[in-house]
């Protein structure tokens, strides 16, 4: 994880432009419900009357409405309207002062209304408490009536004073609080707003429509913004992944380009293909994810809690056993899919192993008829596979419906519950949708946070793997104060060498030494496993020495800096390895500054000539994947010329003349000997042919040295060398080299 985080600390400032633009993203998500709400409310439900005090009153209205007002109120109102003619229009315009003036007169203005048009039984609570005063008495026959005259009179006789009028106020708060609270008050003073409106001649039709269009057009320009603000989160987002995927890919290819044998042995060619693919994906995914669901659900949640608060709906039991519920799928299915997610990489590394041998082996397969056994072997595995991802997909696929159920569960309880808070004049149609879209929303970031804590775990699995490549040191390294091979000659020198591979019970290698030195041939031959190629691989450092000394001109191979010493090796390995591209770009692999000469010139040491020119485009013909289109012998002699063409001073040859016929090996030899002039050459060989002539022949057995000499010495002297010589040429062939097989 900690690797993850590094990686990303390059993209900081596009990550902070994406948290940017997810705040965005959140505020307009947020901010739809209420506009949503304002439109069902004021805009349908409220014919656009936004404010307690009307645009236009008529005189008679104006002055009426004061009845209910204190000295402070009543300054308000008329600061807020001027005359014209028989018609008062208000001053303001800017939605700061009239909230301000909805918050004053909402009470005073709701009190005028209820006065003006009371029906029978409305009037018989308010004269309940006054026995000397009857509708008889008051003159009232007919309903609903307006009572502002009489109170008017009340005021002007003084049985109606200030403290009485604050006494009545305060008594219809109070009464209006206990049903729904300031946001009835102000409900029911637009309520009456819209009435002086028509009647003072306002167009009630047009203002609704000027409102909807005002409101909606609001709401299309904050979709377009959080639409834009989601295109380019996510741009970021698949950018930032994309470049955390490059980076890591270059990190561990980097790394591996560096392990020696040993470190490519301990992880697996098949795992660190996986690494390098399936691990790196699952964090590119999870990381482009990550920015935008794991950044974005908490700011939602947060913020929709904090909307829900400012509905007053008064439901927060309702997101309480949401929240509650979620969090219970969550943990039953997180007991069950953790534990998995840890076995399918490894699964993966094994189906990946199976199905790279089947297909490098498959020549063999077919050859001995075993196409069903491996099938079964496949299947076997993909089976594992399959039955750990099925678990965990179907475990995944249940929290889906279960989260949906909740969801559509939330919202009925909700509807029912709301509808009767509705019915009780505690809430507003548009404040239940505001709130059922509010609570979505926090479910939503809820489910978006458990799809994120499905996949980060995996990914952190991923990272972990991947981590482990990245910080596995070689264990062929250059030291501090490393030389560079200026000009060397290119002895070579074992001194009582021994070695044991990583992890292995015994020694590979034991008490090696001898010199092979410049201008000359040292040939290594002994039987299958006994060590011939582990021997040359330490030269260049494939691998290291367990004990003892590789050196070259006097100088030990681990003081030597590593470019330099790989720079004048040409090694071939037993198995000829090319690369997709051109003849000519594979010999020149190790020079690419070779020249046309250069590399015509080891085409022909290498008698790889004679087929290259037979092709149609030359040194310019294409070469597949690993040399496919070529035949092993053709390859081979390619592997031979590319080590020529880097005119290297020290030529290791690890049995690459096996596939070649004697007739090619035979001239290969004598090139190669005309050639490469004073160069150290150093031969491992299967057949005897091929190191006749060789200036000194190693014969090993079982990790040791067990004869050296020259052809004829080892005859005479070397058992082991003997027995191989006898079964690979004639008495006569051993004799015309002027040794008898009796010697």
């Amino acid at each position: 994880m900690g690797r993850w985080m590094k990686t990303l600390k390059p993209y900081m400032l596009s990550i902070l432009v994406v948290i940017g633009l997810l705040v965005v993203q959140a505020a307009c998500e947020l901010t739809l419900p209420d506009y949503t709400s304002k439109i069902i409310d004021t805009g349908i439900q409220g014919y656009g009357i936004e404010h307690v005090c009307p645009e236009k009153i008529v005189a008679s209205e104006y002055e009426s409405a004061k009845l209910f007002m204190d000295e402070n109120e009543k300054k308000l109102w008329e600061d807020a309207y001027e005359k014209k003619g028989d018609i008062y229009e208000i001053r303001y315009t800017d939605k700061k002062t009239l909230d301000n003036l909805d918050k004053e007169l909402a009470i005073s203005l709701v009190l005028d209304s209820q006065v003006s048009k009371m029906d029978e039984e409305a009037l018989m609570k308010v004269l309940e408490e006054r026995d000397d005063l009857t509708p008889e008495a008051l003159g009232i026959t007919e309903y609903p009536v307006d009572l502002r005259p009489i109170f008017k009179n009340m005021q002007d006789s003084g049985e109606l004073d200030g403290a009485m009028l604050e006494e009545m106020k305060v008594k219809v708060g109070q009464q209006l609080d206990a049903m729904g609270g300031e946001a009835l008050q102000i409900s029911m003073g637009k309520a009456y707003a819209k009435v002086l409106d028509e009647q003072a001649g306002v167009d009630i039709y047009a203002k609704q429509q000027a409102y909807l269009w005002s409101t909606g057009g609001i709401m299309i320009v904050i979709a377009v913004i959080m639409a834009v603000a989601m295109i380019l989160t996510s741009f970021f987002a698949s950018k930032i992944g994309a470049c955390v995927g490059r980076d890591l890919r270059g990190s561990i290819y980097s790394r591996v380009m560096k392990f020696s044998n040993a470190e490519i042995e301990k992880f697996s060619t098949a795992s660190l293909i996986t690494r390098t693919t399936n691990d790196i994906q699952n964090i590119q995914m999870t990381t482009t994810l990550a920015l935008r669901l794991a950044l974005f659900s908490p700011v939602m949640a947060i913020g929709g809690v904090i909307r829900v608060a400012s509905t007053g709906a008064g439901m927060w039991w309702v997101i309480a056993v949401a929240i509650l519920a979620i969090i219970a799928i969550i943990i039953f299915l997180f007991s069950l899919v953790m534990p998995k997610f840890a076995i399918v990489q490894k699964l993966v590394d094994n189906i990946n192993r199976i199905t790279r041998e089947i297909i490098t082996g498959l020549p063999v397969i077919r050859a001995f008829g075993t196409e069903k056994r491996e099938e079964e072997r496949f299947k076997g595995a993909n089976m594992d596979l399959y039955k750990v991802q099925i678990f965990i997909n179907r475990a995944i696929s249940f929290m889906y419906p279960a989260f949906m159920f909740v969801m559509f569960g939330v919202s009925t309880l909700i509807v029912w519950v709301g509808a009767h808070r509705i019915d009780d004049g505690f809430m507003r149609v548009g404040q239940m949708t505001a709130f059922i879209t509010y609570t979505m929303q926090i479910i939503m970031s809820f489910i978006m946070l458990t799809v994120m804590a499905v996949m980060i775990p995996r990914a952190a699995i991923a990272a972990k793997r991947v981590d482990e490549v990245i910080r596995t040191r070689s264990s062929i390294n250059n030291k501090p104060d490393a030389v560079k091979m200026n000009d060397p000659k290119g002895t070579v020198e074992f001194e009582n060498v021994c070695f044991t591979y990583p992890g292995a019970d015994g020694e590979v290698l034991t008490d090696i030494s001898f010199t092979a030195e410049a201008g000359k041939t040292t040939a290594i031959i002994g039987s299958t496993g006994c060590g011939k190629s582990t021997l040359i691989q330490l030269i260049p450092r494939l691998y290291d020495a367990s004990a003892g000394e590789v050196k070259i001109d006097g100088v030990n191979v681990k003081d030597i800096e590593l470019k330099s010493l790989r720079e004048n090796i040409g090694y071939v390995p037993q198995k000829g390895i090319l690369f997709s591209g051109t003849i000519r770009s594979n010999i020149s692999y190790g020079n690419t500054d070779a020249s046309e000469e250069d590399i015509e010139e080891a085409a022909a040491i290498a008698q790889a000539n004679d087929f290259i020119e037979r092709k149609e485009d030359g040194y310019d013909s294409p070469i597949s994947q690993g040399g496919t289109n070529v035949s092993g012998g053709q390859k081979q002699r390619l592997a031979i010329a590319r080590a020529l063409a880097k005119h290297p001073k020290i030529f290791i040859f690890d049995d690459s003349f096996s596939a070649l016929d004697l007739k090619t090996d035979r001239k290969l030899r004598e090139a190669l000997k005309e050639k490469v002039g004073e160069r150290t050459v150093i031969i491992v060989a299967q057949r005897v042919s091929t190191i006749l002539n060789a200036d000194l022949i190693l014969v090993m057995d079982e990790g040791k040295i067990v004869g050296r000499g020259t052809h004829r010495e080892l005859i005479a002297s070397c058992k082991t060398y003997k027995e191989i010589a006898e079964s690979q040429l004639s008495p006569e062939e051993i004799n015309r080299k002027g040794v008898s097989t009796n010697a």
